[in-house]
């Protein structure tokens, strides 16, 4: 919500002396967050001044008309003689009344005005358009003021408005009645107890009789429909330049008098309007909810296909408009219409929202209408915005108007009056509960230390006692609350807290970079994985209230949020990417049910912790990484190196390192990976392996989904099952003596896993072994078709002395006897 300064002072009685950013940092600490403080026109300097065009000499010979004006500005220019000024616009005549740009004054966009010679003529300055002095957009020409707005040759920055401060309020959802002049002014006059004078309360007369027929299918959509009709509207009446100017300010865009009216009066009242053409309406306005089949084309020239759920305005003829969000094209006001139908309404919040969601359509309406707006001011709306078409437009205002309630239950809420020193901590002195909430217009009856409120309609925000104690503690302010250190005695990190935290220092330090990426995939990312459809990653839990239609599942996997990331770095020229994540994905329970919404004024019982435990998912943490292009660059030091399937399995290899357990390696086929260049990495636990995660190249077709680059690698492994099957480290034993190294070459056949191999020379070597390395794998015609020859190195060193040839042999070939045995293997001559 932006908020003119001087439009704000009309509501409160602000001392002078308080600056836009003074009255921003007070709004920021009472709860209505000041993003920006804008100075518009802070970069204008004159002189600019009012001018009266005197002779237009129409000048020819060129692509475009020109003009040669002489235009009255006074003294303003120090000899009194009209000034001669060349201008392209052709909506001014003679006599009228305009704004001058002397030489020496700037415009915005440090537009420097000054003399010069132009189509054959001397200029010196410039008749200046709204757009040009930062007014408002308008692109038709210069600005035409009305006779009697200001003298010719006086300043005309300040009667013009063009230097204000504006608030720019970001207006969290439960707060939709900041979304208004109305209520930013309440808070402003409760935060420095000046008076407020409330802009809605206007005379409202009884009807005379019944207006334009109107009717509300279903109190459950609407509990209140307000029609004020205007005869003898001139369409033509533009909108005064007072009212186009807060309107930029404010951020909406002029259009027309009727439009700009019920704009205007939904950012001082916080109630929308629509205004309809009446002629072009059939029969009895009715607010019911859209038929099946149903179609609409608004005012954005988009026919829309409506839901049962959507809350339609329909005449006799049809939905005329998508209630809350967009009014429908048929009946739109237009440049012949006199006579016009203003609407207000109440419509419910929930629904609201859900069509504009719906819909992919967020209206100014909309964003006021699913906050919550005042349900009471629908009448005094539509009388202020008939007024002021009678007032701009010529209009006839009806005295006979329609009005349909079906008034419900009024909100009532009991809290002791300390509750809200109980909440923040503080002791509140007395009366500082009854204080703050009549300041925000609540009623309420005192028994004792307990109060009965009831929260004014403009607040259906207010629902809870903790709700009135948020009102209080930010008035009294959130600063003011004491810091208090806590007093108790950590006991350091959790053995899972330190894994985490070394996997990733250790994952940065070779090279990968880390991301965060939202918990969310769609129906699209799944396929995109090349998943079966019995896949066990397709059963994910649907969020009830997704940020995006298009991903509406929790993750079952990390790689579509990495893959994403990697597509968005590409995209912006990053050849070379190396990212990695650590999060939870989240894999719901077989028949698990809805969780149940815990009451916030008590606990939850044992069983209802029960139940919510239940329903939630398993929620592992799991590490990935995925890369592309160069790992090794190439330069002046020797030829780079492509990422390939292997720099996956090391990142794989480099958690398990961290976190103390050794990573077997075997080849696999499993989505979204090449079924050639997969692998399925296990750790071994107590005496059996785990299924820790995959790594490998990427399948083409999940290449070309996510648009990643060709031959990317990626890896996934499941750290809670690593965690789970990690034993305690101890540090090893350094021993003084030397190492003895035996190397051994092995013909298997093609199909035998490296890993199985090495297992089983480890585990036949015994504990001389030190460590066994694979350094060489060949194949070729050496060795025979469908066979393959692996050469390890092997290294044996005792702590106790130095081992002697005889021993180191002897456990070489005790080594190669279990592989031979195992595997089938042969040692290469």
């Amino acid at each position: 919500m932006r908020v003119p300064m001087t439009w704000l002072r009309e509501y409160v009685e602000l001392p002078t002396d308080v600056t836009a950013r003074e009255l921003a940092s007070r709004l920021t600490l009472a709860g209505l967050e000041v993003e920006t403080v804008d100075e518009l026109g802070a970069d204008l300097t004159g002189p600019i001044v009012f001018g009266r065009v005197l002779q237009i000499e129409e000048l020819t010979g060129f692509k475009k008309p020109i003009r040669f004006c002489k235009v009255d500005v006074g003294s303003a220019n120090g000899s009194g003689d009209p000034q001669e000024i060349v201008c392209g616009a052709r909506n001014f005549s003679e006599g009228d009344l305009v704004v001058v740009s002397l030489p020496g004054a700037e415009l915005p966009g440090g537009f420097k005005i000054g003399a010069r010679k132009t189509y054959g003529k001397m200029s010196a300055g410039m008749i200046c358009s709204a757009t040009e002095l930062g007014l408002w957009e308008d692109h038709s020409g210069i600005v035409v003021l009305p006779e009697g707005f200001g003298e010719v040759g006086a300043d005309a920055i300040e009667p013009l408005g063009a230097r204000e401060d504006v608030l720019d309020i970001a207006v969290t959802p439960d707060r939709g009645y900041a979304l208004s002049m109305r209520g930013v002014a309440r808070d402003v006059a409760a935060l420095y107890g000046v008076d407020f004078h409330d802009p809605a309360e206007i005379a409202v007369a009884q009807p005379t009789g019944e207006g334009h027929p109107g009717a509300i299918a279903d109190p459950a959509l609407a509990d209140r429909l307000v029609l004020r009709g205007a005869t003898g509207f001139d369409p033509e009446a533009p909108t005064p330049l007072w009212m186009k100017r807060r309107l930029h300010q404010s951020g909406v865009r002029p259009v027309s008098l009727a439009v700009d009216v019920t704009n205007y009066v939904m950012l001082e009242l916080g109630q929308p309007l629509h205004a309809w053409d009446r002629d072009r309406l059939t029969g009895t306005v009715t607010v019911r909810a859209a038929e099946a089949g149903e179609k609409l084309e608004t005012l954005d020239h988009v026919q829309r296909s409506l839901d049962g759920d959507d809350i339609v305005i329909a005449d006799e003829s049809g939905a005329q408009a998508v209630a809350g969000v967009m009014g429908g094209l048929d009946t739109e006001i237009g440049l012949s219409s006199s006579n016009v139908l203003v609407e207000a309404a109440h419509f419910d919040p929930r629904r609201i929202a859900r069509a504009s969601r719906r819909h992919q359509l967020s209206s100014e309406a909309s964003r006021r209408f699913e906050r919550g707006i005042d349900s009471r001011l629908q009448p005094a709306a539509a009388t202020r915005a008939v007024e002021l078409l009678a007032e701009l437009g010529g209009a006839s205002v009806e005295t006979a108007y329609t009005h349909v309630h079906h008034p419900g239950e009024p909100t009532t809420i009991t809290v002791r009056t300390g509750h809200a020193g109980s909440v923040a901590g503080v002791d509140y002195p007395e009366g500082t509960t009854e204080k703050w909430l009549g300041a925000i217009g609540c009623v309420f009856e005192a028994d004792g230390d307990v109060l009965t409120v009831t929260p004014p309609s403009w607040r259906p925000d207010l629902t809870d006692p903790n709700d009135l104690a948020e009102e209080i503690i930010r008035f009294e302010g959130y600063e003011n609350i004491p810091s208090i250190g806590f007093k108790g005695f950590g006991r350091g990190l959790t053995a899972g807290q330190r894994l985490r935290r070394a996997v990733g220092r250790t994952l940065a330090a070779v090279g990968h970079n880390e991301v965060l990426s939202y918990p969310f995939l769609g129906e699209r990312d799944l396929d995109g994985l090349q998943l079966e459809a019995d896949d066990p990653r397709r059963v994910s839990m649907r969020l009830a209230n997704p940020l995006n239609d298009e991903e509406p599942l929790l993750r079952t996997t990390l790689l579509p949020g990495l893959f994403k990331a990697l597509a968005r770095n590409v995209g912006r020229g990053v050849t070379d990417v190396d990212l990695f994540e650590m999060g939870l994905v989240y894999l719901p329970k077989p028949g698990a049910s809805r969780a149940p919404l815990p009451p916030v004024d008590r606990a939850p019982s044992v069983a209802e912790l029960d139940r919510i435990e239940a329903a939630l998912p398993e929620q592992p943490r799991r590490v990935g990484v995925v890369i592309a292009g160069d790992v090794e660059r190439a330069g002046w030091w020797g030829q780079g190196r492509a990422a390939t399937w292997a720099d996956a399995i090391q990142a794989a290899r480099d958690v398990a390192r961290v976190a103390g357990v050794e990573l077997e390696v075997e080849a696999d086929t499993r989505a979204p990976w090449h079924p050639g260049r997969c692998a399925a990495l296990y750790v071994r636990g107590e005496g059996e392996r785990v299924l820790v995660g995959h790594a490998g190249e990427l399948h083409p077709r999940t290449v070309k989904a996510f648009s990643l680059p060709e031959r990317t690698v990626a890896m996934e492994v499941d750290l809670d099952l690593i965690e789970g099957v990690r034993t305690k480290v101890t540090a090893p034993e350094v021993s003084t003596y030397p190492v003895a190294t035996q190397d051994v070459a092995l013909v298997v056949d093609a199909s035998v896993p490296v890993a199985r191999i090495s297992a089983a020379l480890a585990e036949g070597a015994g504990e001389l072994l030190e460590s066994v390395r694979l350094f060489d794998v060949y194949t070729g015609d050496q060795v025979g078709q469908g066979r393959k020859s692996v050469a390890f190195a092997l290294r044996f060193r005792a702590a106790d002395r130095t081992l002697t040839a005889e021993e180191a042999g002897a456990a070489r070939e005790a080594a190669v006897a279990l592989a031979t045995e195992r595997t089938g293997a042969v040692l290469r001559g």
